[in-house]
């Protein structure tokens, strides 16, 4: 690990679902039981807004869902429905060009994101934080660190965890997120120096960083209108916020 950790500079830890991609971590599941969408919609609104746990969701998840989503169903929905905000490609590869590590770090689920990299629909990364409840036989595409997140406070765990395997100090993380889910991400993110930055911003978000007195630093898109903003238009933000960093 050690040699990893002269490798990075810095640690990007971003989520994915309406953050990266206008894509919710349920659509693998709506693709392919469409009169779940309804339903599950609604579990996913109450978790990224605090008013159930992710697990109580999980547990809905599988009260409702008839059967497991095969790697050949989770295949048919990536075929028909993977797509990304601008630059979202473009940054993870700038990340990795630039000692960057990029981790995705999201409550969607870990063979969600097995598949998209096995497929080749995005560069790889180094590290993954996803839910377990969905995941695939393990894959020389698997990014080489995972970690499990069953609760929405695991995104922060995670995050401290590999900064710290990889010798990344305080002032030096990027955390990215949209949603209230993200909040306690951000709180963490606050009490290490990060850069907070919120991609298409909910009022959820909004509304926990404002009771909490934590500072957005940047915000790229909005809710209303996602597909604005393209995210290597952060690459000067991120530049300038590790230009102050502490070696």
């Amino acid at each position: 690990m050690a040699d990893q950790a002269a490798r990075y500079r810095a640690l990007f830890s971003s989520d994915w679902s309406e953050c990266l991609s206008p894509g919710g971590p349920f659509d693998c599941i709506f693709f392919n039981y469409p009169d779940l969408q309804e339903p599950l919609t609604a579990i996913f609104r109450q978790y990224t807004s605090n008013a159930i746990t992710l697990g109580d969701a999980i547990r809905r998840i599988q009260d409702l869902l008839p059967g497991p989503i095969t790697q050949e169903q989770m295949d048919a929905y990536l075929d028909a429905s993977f797509a990304v905000y601008p630059g979202a490609t473009e940054l993870i590869r700038w990340c990795e060009e630039n000692r960057i590590l990029f981790m995705l770090n999201t409550t969607g689920f870990q063979g969600t994101y097995q598949r998209i990299l096995a497929k080749g629909l995005l560069p790889p990364v180094a590290a993954l934080s996803a839910h377990p409840f969905i995941h695939y036989p393990q894959s020389p595409t698997d990014p080489p660190v995972f970690h499990p997140l069953r609760e929405i406070h695991d995104k922060a765990v995670n995050s401290a965890a590999v900064a710290q395997a990889f010798g990344i100090g305080p002032g030096r993380i990027i955390v990215m997120g949209d949603s209230g889910g993200d909040g306690p991400h951000f709180q963490w993110g606050a009490s290490v120096g990060a850069l907070l930055i919120a991609s298409r911003p909910k009022p959820s978000l909004e509304r926990y960083c404002a009771e909490r007195g934590i500072a957005i630093h940047h915000r790229i898109g909005t809710a209303e209108e996602p597909e604005k903003g393209h995210f290597l238009d952060l690459v000067p933000r991120i530049e300038a916020y590790l230009g102050t960093a502490n070696d």
